[in-house]
């Protein structure tokens, strides 16, 4: 069966974006790029990908979920940045169409179970932390990409919320030169 793998980059202090949702802090240079490239190139948008040169055919995943927040990040220029995966942004808005994004307001935990019931690879979680906490419960994987900085506030990794501890053992843990570790935990 299909895992939602929540793979991120998140702060020393577990914080996911700044207060005001910026990210540009995280390290985008550096040898753990290789890491990303080697296992997760298709978590990389796929326009950046393809002025790199990075195939993106390989990977595990097929689909991708993320809240209005993260996916207005790249808005204007990139109303579609993962072409290549099947995208799901949850809005209570009702946004203009976009080829290959489905817009929609259905409860996030329906729509996690009815994605994993069907064939295909797994499905990213690409954020925000809001959304991760709705589906804290169908969380198979934690891929954290753990960058040395402090945010001091911001979006958490979860939300805070009414949910019980989750308990996660930990697969692999790998570090970068840059500082920044790779950390990779399933569901006990």
């Amino acid at each position: 069966m299909r895992e939602l793998v929540y793979y991120v980059a998140v702060s020393l202090d577990g914080y996911i974006a700044g207060p005001n949702g910026e990210f540009d802090a995280f390290l985008v240079e550096g040898d753990h790029m290789v890491g990303i490239n080697e296992r997760f190139a298709d978590t990389i948008p796929t326009d950046y990908a393809a002025a790199l040169g990075i195939d993106q055919s390989g990977g595990g995943f097929d689909t991708v979920l993320m809240g209005a927040d993260t996916y207005a990040v790249g808005l204007p220029e990139a109303p579609s940045p993962y072409r290549h995966l099947d995208q799901y942004v949850f809005t209570h808005r009702k946004p203009e169409p976009v080829d290959g994004v489905t817009f929609t307001d259905r409860d996030p935990v329906e729509l996690v179970r009815e994605l994993k019931s069907r064939s295909g690879k797994d499905i990213w979680l690409c954020g925000g932390g809001s959304l991760a906490t709705q589906l804290i419960g169908e969380i198979d994987r934690l891929v954290l990409k753990r960058q040395p900085l402090l945010f001091g506030d911001g979006i958490p990794l979860f939300a805070s919320g009414a949910y019980k501890p989750e308990r996660f053992e930990l697969v692999s843990s790998r570090d970068f030169e840059t500082g920044v570790s790779f950390t990779e935990y399933v569901r006990a």
